[in-house]
């Protein structure tokens, strides 16, 4: 619990980034803006998933290798991962910038707030290297075992989006492209004061990138493809999803992006908890020790139960509050109001995945939390969300969603308790003569 509450909070002053943004820009701007914001976020968070893969097989190799007190091993995988991650996110900035409006119109964004989408969605593609620069740095330092520096990267960051966002909007009055540009610069500035604490302090063994080595590359690509697409199911699932709810219109969209909002930070402490126990987890495998692991797997669970039930209980009682911080219009308040009613009480079932699939990840076993996600979206949520909105309208996507989130939670348990995560060898060792 010490070890993720910084981790929470980090993640909940992250969120305030999107959180911020919506306020703003469903206040000043309107349903139809927020709504574009929404539908933005769905796609960046598709194309950047290969990356934020390659973050989640970061955590799993260099807790290893914190575990197995190996310091050249965190240097040189360091450096690989900066390498690589650099080159994608450069070539995914790019691409998403030319291709933004082509994406937008894969998911049948409403011809109302295609604009406003596609300009939103193209500056956020510009940071891209930014967001996933001071991510990767933390994400480092919490496999090292740190969890509190992270939170002054992300508290710069936040403080310059609060002060640039209104400014930008209201009074530069550049509408959904001031707060988009608000996020990148808050995010660069971040980046910068990241790299500079980090070296300065020493808190990491970074040096002066160069070439990897093939043995590197080979396993960071190993955990980091299927890794990558498992994030990629998750997103692409997201966008599928979001087809369903584009398809009731404008308003709809509008209160499912205040939803959603919302529904990020009711899942903070499960996102939390899930970091939390993969470094936990990652450090303990690496030293072989099963009877922690498991501890700390079972003790991850009931807290997440707990905390869960509580904040939906919360959720249920002050639904139409929450959504009306966004969001005025009655059409677009209804929906998120009865969305969050409904599946808010389902939430300590998805924390439940990110527990356990946190457990399993640690160990390296990245196919087989693939293979869970692909059951979890494309076999699940998006099927169920489809057919219960076809016989119950937009009712059906909160009742669709929650009931995916109660059935994948029984096949992250299954793998969990019977499947052979656990006999999975990443570092091979020397025979010694």
């Amino acid at each position: 619990m010490v070890f993720s509450g910084p981790i929470m909070l980090a993640n909940l002053l992250q969120t305030s980034y999107q959180l911020v943004d919506s306020l703003w820009v469903g206040n000043l701007l309107g349903a139809d803006a927020l709504g574009a914001i929404a539908i933005s976020g769905t796609i960046i968070f598709t194309v950047l998933s290969f990356i934020i893969g390659l973050n989640n097989a970061a955590l799993t190799i260099l807790s290893q290798q914190k575990g197995k007190k190996n310091t050249e091993g965190l240097k040189r995988y360091l450096n690989a991962f900066i390498v690589l991650l650099s080159i994608m996110a450069v070539s995914l900035g790019a691409i998403g910038f030319i291709f933004a409006e082509a994406l937008l119109n894969l998911l049948g964004t409403p011809v109302e707030i295609l604009d406003l989408a596609t300009s939103y969605l193209q500056i956020n593609f510009l940071g891209m290297l930014f967001l996933f620069g001071y991510n990767f740095i933390s994400t480092v330092l919490r496999a090292l075992g740190d969890s509190k520096t992270p939170l002054r990267f992300v508290s710069v960051a936040v403080l310059l989006n609060v002060v640039m966002d209104p400014l930008f909007i209201a009074v530069f009055d550049f509408g959904i492209q001031g707060a988009a540009f608000a996020t990148i610069i808050s995010q660069g500035v971040a980046f910068l004061y990241g790299i500079y604490h980090v070296l300065r302090k020493k808190l990491a063994p970074f040096t002066i990138p160069k070439l990897p080595r093939w043995q590197e590359i080979k396993l960071i690509l190993h955990l980091g493809i299927p890794s990558g697409l498992q994030m990629s199911v998750i997103s692409a699932g997201s966008a599928a999803i979001m087809s369903v709810v584009t398809s009731f219109g404008p308003a709809t969209v509008g209160g499912f992006g205040a939803a959603q909002r919302l529904d990020s930070i009711v899942m903070l402490p499960a996102h939390a908890l899930g970091t939390a126990v993969g470094s936990m987890a990652g450090q303990n495998i690496g030293v072989q020790n099963w009877e922690r692991v498991n501890k700390i797997a079972r003790l991850g669970v009931i807290y997440n139960f707990a905390v869960m039930v509580a904040i939906g209980l919360l959720v249920v009682l002050f639904a139409e509050h929450a959504v009306r911080l966004f969001i005025q219009e009655e059409e677009a308040v209804r929906f998120g109001t009865r969305y969050l009613q409904i599946i808010a009480l389902c939430y300590p079932f998805l924390g439940i995945n990110f527990i356990l699939n946190g457990v399993v990840r640690a160990a390296g076993a990245m196919y087989q939390v693939l293979v869970l996600n692909i059951i979890s979206f494309w076999v699940l949520r998006y099927p169920l969300t489809y057919i219960f909105s076809k016989f119950m309208g937009d009712t059906g996507i909160a009742v669709g969603m929650g009931v995916s989130f109660m059935i994948s939670s029984v096949f992250a348990y299954l793998y969990f308790r019977f499947g052979k995560w656990r006999e999975k060898v990443l570092f091979k060792q020397k025979k010694q003569e």
